[in-house]
């Protein structure tokens, strides 16, 4: 996406919602979450987090001491570690999220599983739910809302303003550099590729980094042969950081990765999983981490 388009989509969504009325005293206010339902707000000094991208953001503006209790994508800043865990964002139970007593939830929009979310609405807790999707856009979107939420519109200016600032310094830098064809794998069992492609937060962050993914004929993540790995012929392999996984050389020295580009260089790129796909604050450190993986030879 060209720097003019993406940056004002960015500023846009955070516009949308930072404009939206004038904020009534903070313990009477209503405000309208992702889904388009108006959230009615009270006291919050009890806000549970569900969503990694969520609770960075809480904490980059400032009301990080107001979380109680997160899920278990939340793991950064590494103080959130040792609040109570209400379980994966997209195996919620209502019983679980209830009995941390919150004055809000603060969700990611796709958290789940629906009936839990619907069973959380119904509870009487106001539960406000953040943009999910994994784009530059997204990120001032997410943004906007949690500063309206937190009365701290001009902090959450700030920061959107911070992270397009950033990113497109590197789109900048990245302009006249060739992309490399890079492959994204989710994870490797039983001999099975797990890929992404197009419209994933994978493709996304690949191409923030000056990469083109090597894979966009499909979307999301799903199964990839080793004919189509071999096919699309990747200069680099991007991985998330587990414990016990492969090494590059490991990886290329099977089938189908033996046959790739990449193999030659033994370009295995390897981050952590929630820094890289988060899209919260700290994208435009993954995304110039990334680049620098893929671009040895820029300065960045």
């Amino acid at each position: 996406m060209p720097t003019v388009s993406r940056r004002r989509l960015l500023t846009a969504g955070a516009a949308a919602i930072l404009t939206m009325t004038s904020a009534p005293p903070l313990l009477a206010r209503t405000v309208k979450d992702a889904a388009g339902d108006e959230v009615n707000l009270g006291k919050l000094d009890r806000i549970l987090s569900i969503g990694g991208d969520v609770t960075e953001i809480i904490h980059e503006l400032g009301a990080g001491n107001l979380v109680i209790a997160t899920d278990t994508t939340s793991t950064f800043p590494p103080a959130v570690m040792a609040l109570p865990k209400v379980g994966y964002m997209r195996a919620l139970s209502t019983e679980g999220v209830l009995a941390q007593s919150p004055d809000l939830i603060l969700a990611s929009a796709g958290s789940g599983p629906p009936e839990v979310i619907a069973a959380l609405k119904q509870s009487g807790v106001p539960i406000a739910l953040v943009d999910y999707s994994p784009t530059a856009q997204g990120i001032g979107r997410k943004i906007a809302l949690i500063a309206e939420i937190l009365d701290v519109k001009e902090k959450g200016i700030a920061l959107t303003k911070s992270i397009e600032t950033e990113l497109d310094t590197l789109e900048k830098a990245l302009a006249q550099a060739p992309r490399p064809r890079t492959l994204f794998v989710l994870s490797l069992i039983g001999g099975r590729i797990m890929a992404a492609g197009n419209k994933s937060s994978a493709n996304e962050i690949i191409t923030l980094a000056g990469g083109a993914n090597a894979v966009a004929e499909f979307d999301g993540f799903k199964p990839a042969s080793a004919e189509a790995i071999i096919a699309a012929q990747p200069e680099a392999v991007v991985m998330m950081e587990r414990e016990g996984d492969i090494g590059a050389d490991d990886l290329f020295a099977q089938e189908p990765f033996s046959k790739i580009p990449a193999a030659k260089t033994r370009k295995l790129i390897r981050m952590d999983g929630s820094y890289l796909l988060g899209f919260g604050p700290r994208t435009p450190s993954a995304a110039r981490e990334l680049a620098k993986a893929l671009h040895p030879g820029i300065a960045l």
